[in-house]
Formats: structure tokens, C-alpha cells, sequence
């Protein structure tokens, strides 16, 4: 027979530098040890403490025989060393699970055991010690002066008995069986008992089981039971795949409050407004005997103002709907919305404001960045509040235009180094293919790219000789371009964007200056007409329109070469009705070549200079309180980046 091993002894030194081993203390923890090993290092001469830890006993992963020859050498030194005593410590290695698992077989044979769990008709008898070792429920109760303390017979009101069970038995294992018929009785379970390494594995098990036909389940449940992460992984999946959910029973089977959490929610994957209100009358007709008397609540959800003006004439018109006073309060509100545009920025209110899917996305395109002159396309998603970049220009491009007909993002002009291009580049967000169109009669970079009323116009800009008041216009039938009338005055650098059906051309230089001066094109009359000036000088400005406003943005007052020029971090709007200019909330930080786009009820001021580099940094204009808020960052800091907003592809 071999020699059965017992612990290896863990001697420490002491000042007389002689270790010995306690031979009662070994023989005890051999008979409760099958192999025990030693962790620490032997005690050795003063001479072999120098050895670079030779004599360091080996790991818990050594053979048997490795470790029975390793005491022989031990104990064989030992009887060599002085018999002055002194104190020696002992580690056993897998000591608390070989304990665990002793208690486990009292468990088994119901020995030792001081408490009874009682759940439903099931008796579960367990150890106060073992239990309150892994729970913090029964720890609190039994080291509390709670009548529970003493009792050896507890009830577990509203614990399912097999659930329980589980959990008792992986008290003593660590052992758990996860099984999606009843993973939400463990999860409830081991809420109550806290839990908390049984909690995160179950709500790991329930996110990868989440579907649109239980994903509604599964948020409420996490809801009921507190459970933080997995409400918020099933919420965001609800929302991701809305489409899916509603077509589910559980959808149909919610109840009025958790159909209010839904369509109060901002983050809804959906292409239109629509969309969710048909959902809601989907969910009414199901049972509209009892929810009808809700709809008006309900209703108040719903972005109105946002739904086809046709569609609102028909719900007027509607039994359901015409004989609910605050259904037609909540129709007469959207009808005015659309049927006076000029008085929309007093209609504001959460129900005007777009969801994030339905407002489409917002792309940065180039710009001059530290390796002069970026050619990637960044996307900004509003719902996941990122950058990515997703596509790459053909080559480098420098104060170039970009606009967006049927969601393609259309690339003209523009220099690379000296060299300025009339050439046009289209680019398809869904198939990320480049394709060339026809160029530009004229060579144009710093030039301005806005599309009204269908076609595109290249306005201004310079040719590599002179700056340039003439402006092309992009016929998509028959695919070329044409000359229209020319600005009165030369542009580049300049803002063109397109409000209640005119194109205007603000700011920029003329060669010799910055312009506050700004000019509008009538398209049905082919002519110009100067507006009201800035008060401020701005090349390299950023515009936008928003409510019926136009918005001048940051920019720089005078040429590089003037050693007087500063950027600015001004805004300005211009209210076309009254022909005035207004100053409002600044941005947070200088910004020329800054790229200004609207995107859902937001103006969004992207990169530019600030005298020192290029920004990454993005901030968003809230018209209502007249404040700008930091955003995610772009990628990379970018100035001159064509920003633009391509809606939600198919």
C-alpha cells in the first residue's frame, strides 16, 4: 500500500532562527485533511533565507510525489536544527470547501442541523451558521434580537419551496441548475435572500434569453424585483425592436400603466410618429370595452403635431375621438401646429419634439484635422449617443460642399493642397458605393452646398484665382448644372442654407474683409436681395434654420494674415419676418469652420479652431431655454467638416 501523505508543516523562524513543528497540531489536521499542502515557505538558517526563496514550498499543483519527497526533505532538516521551541502556522489548502462539503453531508443526514426552513408544505433543514455565511437576509435574522433568532422553525412567506431548495443546497455546494421554466422563481428567491452572486448569474441567464415575444415579461418582472441592469438591458431591448414587440401578445395583454412607460419613452426604434400611434389603437381595439374611457390619457403620449395632417383630419372626424373632450383638445393642438407654421416656436412643448429614431442621422464629413485634411465620414446616432466612423472619401478634400438628396450625401468641389475641383462625388449611407457625377461648370472651393425646393446650388466660393459671386444650380432630370443669377456680392467661406423657400448666403470674405453683410435668392424670381446685416464680421461661420429662424455661428472676424483676427463663439438668429438679427446664448468655446446642422429640436455646433487646435468636441443649442450643452465627442478634431442629416434608411 503507499504511504498515504499528510500536511506538509509550515515552519516560521523566530530570533534563534530554529523552527519546529507541533506534532499534535500536524496529527490533528491530518485526520480532518485527506492532502493538505503547505503555502508559506520553511523556516531555513539565516544563510538560506539569502537563497532567493529556494526553499519555498511548491504549489498546490504538485504531484504527490513531488510534495512526499518535499516533506521528507523537511522533516529531515528538522531533526538536524537546536530544540529551542517556537511558534509555527499552518495553512491546508481547499480547507473551507472540504469544510463546506463536510457540512453538506450533516446536510445530507440532517446531523448538526439547529433551523427549519418552511415554505408552502416543504420542511428545508439547514445550518444558521452555513446560512448566514452566504446570505445577508439570514445573517441579519440571525444575528439580530428578532424573535426569528431563536425559532427553529421558520416560515418563508411568498418563496417558492423548490426555489429555496436551490438556494439551500447551493449555500452548501455553490452549485446552481438555471432553467428558463423557472429561472424567474430562483431570481425572486434569491432577491429575497440577497443574494447578490445568484442574482447577477440569473439576470445574466434572462438577457440572453430576451425576444420580442418576452422581452415585456421579463422588464416587468426586473422592475418588480429591483433589478437595476436587467430592467435596463430589457427596456433598451423593447425599445430596440418595438416593431417586433408589438406585434406579440404581450404586448396586447400590458396594462394602461406600463403602455404610458412605453410611449413616454424618447428612445423608440421606429421610423415615424405614426407608427406608435397605430400601435396604441391596436392595444385599444383589443379590448376597447374597458380601455376606451383611457384614450384621452393616453393620447396625451403621443406626438400629434409629428403625425400626417390628414391623418388628423380623419381622427376628428372619428366617434372614438370626437366624443372625448380631451381627444379633441389634444387634436385642435396639432391641427394649429401645422395650420400656423410662423407660431410654432410658441406650440413647443414635449409633444412636438421628434423621438430620437425618427430624426434620422447626423454625418461629419472631412475636414482639416492634425494629419491636414481627414477624408473619413463619421455618423452620429442620437439613440446610442455615438460617433462611428463609416465610410472614407476617394481621396483628400479641403472646403468642399456637401448636400443630401434621397439620402445620398452629394461631395462638391473643393481643393487638395493648391488645387481646386469642380468635380461632384456621390455617396450611398446603405451601400457605402461612391459614385462621380457630372461637375460643376466652375472650379470652386470654400463655396456654400444647400438644397431648396429639390435641386442643389454651389454658391460662391473661390476658383484658385478670385473669389466668386457666381452660384450653379443642380437640374437632377437632366442631370447638369446651370448657371442662375449671380450674388452681388463675392463669397467664400460663407454659410448657405435654405428657409421658407429662398437660399441665403451669410457672411464670409471678399478678399479684403469678413462680411456681415447677408443675401437671399428667390428661386422663382432668379434674383437677390441683401437682408439685414450681422452685427458681427464672420468667415468660416456655421448656419442652420430652426423654427423658422436662421442661426449664424462662431467663425472668425478677419483674414489669418490679419494679426488682429479672433474667432468668435458668438450665435446669433435672424428672424426673417421682421427682418432683425438677435443675439443669443454663446457657444462654450471659440469655433471657426464650425459645422452647425439640426438635428430633432436641436442645433448642433460640431468640431472647428480655436485659435490652437482642431476640436473633437461637439455642444447642442436648446432654443426653448437658450442654453448649448456639451455632446459626445467626434473621434477625431475636426475643422470644415460638412455636417449633415441623412433620415432613418430603410
Amino acid at each position: 500500500m503507499p504511504q498515504t501523505l499528510g500536511p506538509t508543516p509550515v515552519y516560521v523562524r523566530t530570533g534563534q532562527q530554529s523552527c519546529y513543528p507541533l506534532p499534535s497540531t500536524i496529527q490533528g489536521l491530518q485526520a480532518n485533511e485527506e492532502s493538505p499542502k503547505s503555502v508559506s515557505s520553511p523556516c531555513a538558517t539565516r544563510k538560506e533565507e539569502t537563497n532567493s526563496g529556494q526553499e519555498d514550498v511548491k504549489s498546490s499543483t504538485e504531484e504527490p510525489a513531488e510534495v512526499e519527497a518535499r516533506e521528507r526533505l523537511v522533516l529531515s532538516n528538522f531533526s538536524r536544527m537546536s530544540t529551542n521551541s517556537s511558534d509555527e502556522f499552518f495553512q491546508a489548502t481547499n480547507h473551507a470547501e472540504q469544510t463546506f462539503r463536510k457540512m453538506e453531508t450533516y446536510l445530507q443526514h440532517k446531523q448538526l442541523c439547529d433551523v427549519l426552513l418552511i415554505a408552502g408544505d416543504h420542511k428545508i433543514p439547514a445550518h444558521r451558521l452555513v446560512l448566514s455565511a452566504v446570505s445577508d437576509y439570514f445573517a441579519a435574522m440571525f444575528t439580530s434580537d428578532v424573535r426569528e433568532a431563536k425559532q427553529e422553525e421558520i416560515k418563508m412567506e411568498g418563496v417558492d419551496p423548490e426555489a429555496l431548495r436551490s438556494l439551500v443546497h447551493f449555500a452548501y455546494t455553490g452549485v446552481l441548475e438555471l432553467k428558463e421554466e423557472t429561472i424567474e422563481s430562483l431570481l425572486a428567491a434569491a432577491c429575497l435572500l440577497q443574494l447578490s452572486q445568484v442574482i447577477q448569474v440569473c439576470c445574466s441567464f434572462l438577457m440572453k434569453q430576451l425576444h420580442p415575444s418576452n422581452c415585456l415579461g421579463i422588464r416587468s418582472f426586473a422592475d418588480a424585483q429591483g433589478c437595476v441592469e436587467l430592467l435596463n438591458v430589457a427596456h433598451n431591448y423593447t425599445m430596440e425592436h418595438f416593431l417586433e414587440v408589438i406585434q406579440n401578445q404581450e404586448f396586447l395583454l400590458l396594462p394602461t400603466a406600463e403602455i404610458v412607460k412605453l410611449l413616454s419613452s424618447d428612445d423608440i426604434n421606429v421610423p415615424d410618429e405614426e407608427t406608435i400611434f397605430q400601435a396604441l389603437m391596436m392595444w385599444v381595439r383589443y379590448d376597447v370595452q374597458h380601455r376606451q374611457k383611457d384614450l384621452g390619457v393616453l393620447l396625451a403620449y403621443i406626438r400629434l403635431p409629428l403625425l400626417p395632417p390628414q391623418l388628423l383630419a380623419d381622427l376628428e372626424n372619428n366617434k372614438m375621438f370626437s366624443n372625448d373632450l380631451e381627444c379633441q383638445k389634444l387634436l385642435m393642438e396639432a391641427m394649429k401646429y401645422h395650420l400656423l407654421p410662423e407660431r410654432r416656436p410658441m406650440f413647443q412643448s414635449p409633444r412636438t419634439k421628434p423621438r430620437k429614431s425618427t430624426v434620422g442621422a447626423l454625418y461629419a464629413v472631412g475636414g482639416m484635422d492634425a494629419t491636414k485634411g481627414s477624408t473619413t465620414i463619421e455618423k452620429y446616432d442620437l439613440r446610442t449617443n455615438t460617433w462611428v466612423q463609416v465610410g472614407v472619401m476617394n481621396g483628400r478634400r479641403l472646403q468642399f460642399g456637401v448636400a443630401v438628396i434621397d439620402n445620398k450625401l452629394y461631395v462638391v468641389g473643393g481643393r487638395d493642397g493648391l488645387k481646386t475641383s469642380n468635380m461632384v462625388e456621390c455617396y450611398n449611407p446603405l451601400t457605402k458605393v461612391w459614385s462621380t457625377m457630372p461637375p460643376m461648370s466652375t472650379h470652386r472651393h470654400g463655396l456654400g452646398i444647400a438644397v431648396l425646393e429639390g435641386p442643389m446650388y454651389a454658391v460662391g466660393g473661390h476658383d484658385g484665382w478670385s473669389y466668386l459671386n457666381t452660384v450653379e444650380r443642380w437640374d437632377p432630370q437632366a442631370r447638369q448644372w446651370n448657371y442662375v443669377a449671380s450674388m452681388s456680392t463675392p463669397r467664400s467661406t460663407m454659410g448657405v442654407t435654405a428657409l421658407n423657400g429662398k437660399l441665403f448666403a451669410v457672411g464670409g470674405r471678399d478678399g479684403s474683409s469678413c462680411l456681415r453683410s447677408m443675401e437671399c435668392f428667390d428661386p422663382h424670381t432668379n434674383k437677390w436681395s441683401m437682408c439685414a446685416p450681422m452685427s458681427k464680421r464672420r468667415g468660416g461661420v456655421g448656419v442652420a434654420t430652426y423654427n423658422n429662424f436662421l442661426y449664424a455661428v462662431g467663425g472668425h472676424d478677419a483674414p489669418a494674415s490679419n494679426h488682429c483676427s479672433r474667432l468668435s463663439d458668438c450665435v446669433e438668429r435672424y428672424d426673417p419676418k421682421t427682418d432683425t438679427w438677435t443675439t443669443v446664448s454663446s457657444l462654450s468655446v471659440p469655433r471657426d469652420a464650425v459645422g452647425v446642422c439640426l438635428l430633432g429640436d436641436r442645433l448642433y455646433a460640431v468640431g472647428g479652431y480655436d485659435g490652437q487646435s482642431y476640436l473633437s468636441t461637439v455642444e447642442s443649442y436648446d432654443a426653448q431655454n437658450n442654453e448649448w450643452t456639451e455632446e459626445v465627442h467626434l473621434n477625431i478634431g475636426r475643422a470644415g467638416a460638412c455636417v449633415v442629416v441623412v433620415v432613418k434608411l430603410p
